[in-house]
């Protein structure tokens, strides 16, 4: 069975990424053709990268960046889950990405933002580093409106509100990767 990463890319106190990425992944769980797992970057716990040589080497001189390639390399495709912050992407994200080059190549991507507006601008951003890292960018990629004064509740039912946009990237991720 095919394998996907949901990468929380946030690890700010009180944040909204790890509901949205549990929301996202009990509606993925309904398919049996594609495993879902939540690849929680605050658990990864990378510092600002500090590998010597260049990532597309592929040489890297620290355990905790070969744990993270082998975790990459053991997934067929990603959805990064991320909100919008200043009309970007968070910098723990980047840095998650920048640590590796070749084992984000040619695997499916989907991003799903949020914020006030749905973080359409954190997107456009990271739009340009997949395209960069040359992942194959999926055509379902959620906007989610959500405030930041939302409670637990409120965001809870708004997220419901996009389940039937879950179901189509389900599907586009089992016919990607069949």
């Amino acid at each position: 069975m095919k394998k996907v990463a949901i990468i929380v890319g946030s690890v700010r106190p009180n944040r909204r990424s790890k509901q949205v990425a549990d929301w996202l992944h009990t509606q993925l769980l309904a398919s049996d053709q594609v495993h879902f797992d939540v690849v929680d970057l605050a658990k990864v716990n990378l510092p600002m990268l500090d590998e010597p040589q260049l990532p597309f080497t592929g040489l890297y001189a620290h355990a905790k960046t070969r744990q993270w390639s082998k975790l990459v390399q053991s997934y067929d495709g990603f959805v990064f889950v991320f909100p919008q912050y200043n009309w970007g992407y968070p910098a723990v994200m980047k840095n998650a990405i920048d640590y590796l080059a070749k084992e984000w190549a040619g695997k499916p991507v989907s991003l799903v933002t949020f914020g006030g507006h749905g973080g359409s601008q954190a997107q456009i951003a990271m739009r340009m580093v997949v395209g960069g890292l040359k992942m194959k960018l999926m055509a379902v990629n959620l906007q989610i409106s959500l405030s930041p004064n939302d409670s637990l509740a409120v965001a809870d039912r708004r997220l419901h509100s996009y389940d039937g946009d879950a179901a189509l990237l389900r599907a586009e991720f089992e016919r990607q990767l069949k």
